[in-house]
């Protein structure tokens, strides 16, 4: 099979003008040799002299600080006090980053250099100065405004993701602490503590179980309350549905924090007015909201829900009055029931236009520290477990993290919420009409 060689524009040439003598092998070996070489081979002067100039300055810049962070990953230090594990091995991440890039760019150097000595050798003739200025700006324009953003992207979000992740195969705890102590690789033991050690197994378990119910639960029923709204405002024979819906996005245009802080206080155990009119119409000092877990937990509950229902309320009055009262209309003549009307009509053209976003809701409350963290700290605090009661994952990591100063546990935990975020994002998006849709377009 045959492969035909494009040219960049401006570039022309016949193979029986061709210097039969250029060989692309040599171009390649200067090239693998020292970036640059091959191109000057090609008579490239300008971009062989931009390839070393790259080359050299890195060397002298980066070779020292690469040798430093290669020793620190693998070692994380050999002397207590004097080797701190934790900048080794960020130098360390930071060192196989650099090591990436320049490996990009090297390889970028031995592909042209080959690519230029075979279109030389088919009889390419160069063009002039001017061209190729012209040329090599029109083919590299896109990737000079992405390259900056690019580099942003490594070092502010994949390196602290990698960071974090390097940190759950180690033992870096408040007993294992440098500089005084040095932190040691231990593979996946930690995540054999939490599968096998009791007192991690059930703690786990535990906050694992509630994280789930707690997203399911929670989300569901904003949704529920969000398209049971919408659908009554929805209702022709509603009146002044712009009084109503003005009252049910309030709850929206109050900061959730502060909503949170005022709903902590109302179901304080002491002193909560709700406790006091429980008291006033039953008698006796009211429900435990906040000492035990199980009215903790329908407190929270209660709580998101209120704070979620008026986005999807929103959300949900838009999608309803888009849909054509024509599919109505013709419902009615075939005879079909309200219920019948909204699982057929209603219920699949609001799935549709709102599904992705409706993923996203059930991704946020699974990572919702706030609302937890606020109303009570995860609490109330429970027999033989490290988390609380209603700690759901990330909150435990955040425990783990700034209370225990058990920095290797909370990031194998982290690790796994991601990893499961990331697995029923993509399922649910791959299952998602509106996603089968849109990559049918494309």
């Amino acid at each position: 099979m045959e492969t035909r060689l494009e040219r960049p524009p401006g570039e022309k040439g016949s193979g029986a003008n061709g210097r039969a003598g250029h060989s692309p092998a040599a171009a390649l070996v200067l090239s693998l040799l020292f970036a640059g070489l091959g191109q000057l081979y090609n008579r490239s002067y300008a971009k062989g002299i931009a390839f070393i100039v790259i080359e050299a300055a890195f060397l002298v810049v980066f070779a020292d600080f690469i040798q430093l962070g290669l020793w620190g990953i693998y070692t994380l230090g050999t002397i207590p006090r004097l080797d701190h594990s934790i900048f080794l091995l960020v130098y360390g991440i930071l060192s196989v980053l650099l090591l990436a890039i320049a490996i990009g760019l090297y390889a970028l150097n031995v592909r042209d250099a080959r690519r230029q000595a075979i279109r030389i050798r088919e009889g390419w003739e160069r063009p002039t100065w001017k061209e190729s200025v012209k040329s090599g700006y029109e083919r590299t324009f896109p990737y000079l405004l992405t390259v900056p953003g690019f580099l942003m992207l490594v070092f502010v979000v994949i390196f602290p993701l990698l960071f974090a992740i390097s940190l759950a195969f180690t033992n870096y705890n408040l007993y294992n602490s440098p500089p005084k102590n040095l932190v040691d690789w231990v593979g996946f033991d930690n995540f054999v503590q939490l599968a096998t050690v009791p007192l991690w197994n059930r703690s786990f378990v535990s906050v694992f179980s509630w994280t789930v119910v707690w997203t399911v639960v929670s989300t569901s029923l904003q949704i529920g309350i969000g398209l049971f709204f919408a659908l009554i405002v929805n209702d022709k024979r509603i009146k002044f549905k712009k009084l109503i819906r003005t009252v049910l996005i309030l709850p929206w245009a109050v900061p959730n924090f502060v909503s949170i802080l005022i709903f902590s206080a109302l179901f304080n155990d002491q002193f909560g007015a709700i406790n006091r009119t429980l008291a006033g119409w039953f008698g006796g000092s009211g429900l435990p909201w906040l000492t035990d877990p199980l009215y903790t937990k329908l407190a929270l509950i209660g709580i998101q829900a209120w704070l979620g229902f008026p986005f999807l309320f929103a959300l949900f009055t838009g999608v309803l009055q888009s849909i054509s009262n024509e599919w109505y209309e013709a419902a009615d003549v075939d005879g079909g029931t309200r219920w019948q009307k909204f699982r057929h009509i209603t219920l699949p053209h609001v799935l549709f236009a709102t599904g992705p976003l409706l993923l996203i809701q059930y991704t946020t409350n699974f990572n919702n520290f706030n609302i937890i963290y606020l109303f009570n700290g995860g609490g109330p605090a429970v027999r033989g477990q490290t988390a609380g009661g209603t700690d759901i994952l990330i909150s435990w990591v955040y425990k783990l993290t700034f209370t225990n100063n058990n920095y290797s546990m909370a990031a194998a935990i982290s690790l796994i919420i991601g990893l499961v975020v990331i697995a029923f994002a993509f399922f649910q998006f791959r299952r998602s009409k509106s996603f089968k849709e849109e990559r049918n377009f494309q």
